[in-house]
């Protein structure tokens, strides 16, 4: 009956040892580098770096835009302001048909403001168009 048991015992070691083998084989193709999932995963590994690359270009990129157009938006409302004064400056503006050679002097006189506001007649007409 030992002989028995220890004929079962050895055939037991045997098939644990190939199924050992077996599975070794299949963990090796498995997580191979080129072929199997290891490789896939390494693919992936340098994909997600790439992105990540990109991703902070773009945060500098977009960064930078910001601050660009927050200072272009602080030109535009300061133009928007001056605009405002010349609109409502062309209520005071002479009509053409009054006085139609006056020198830019006798118009700042008439329209009642500095000659640094408008410092030629070229920029009254353009105000008042």
């Amino acid at each position: 009956m030992e002989l028995v048991a220890d004929i079962l015992l050895i055939a037991g070691a045997l098939g644990a040892g190939v199924y050992c083998v077996v599975l070794s084989r299949r963990l090796n193709r498995f997580t191979n580098l080129e072929n199997g999932v290891g490789g896939a995963i390494a693919v992936l590994s340098s994909h997600v770096d790439d992105m990540t690359k990109a991703l902070d270009v773009a945060r500098t990129a977009t960064s930078s835009s910001a601050e660009s157009l927050e200072s272009l938006t602080g030109r535009a409302e300061g133009v928007a302001q001056r605009l405002e004064l010349l609109v409502a400056s062309m209520h005071d503006l002479p009509v053409d048909s009054q006085k139609p050679n006056m020198t830019p002097e006798e118009e700042t006189e008439v329209i009642g403001l500095d000659k640094t506001v408008f410092q030629s007649r070229r920029v009254v007409r353009e105000a008042a168009e």
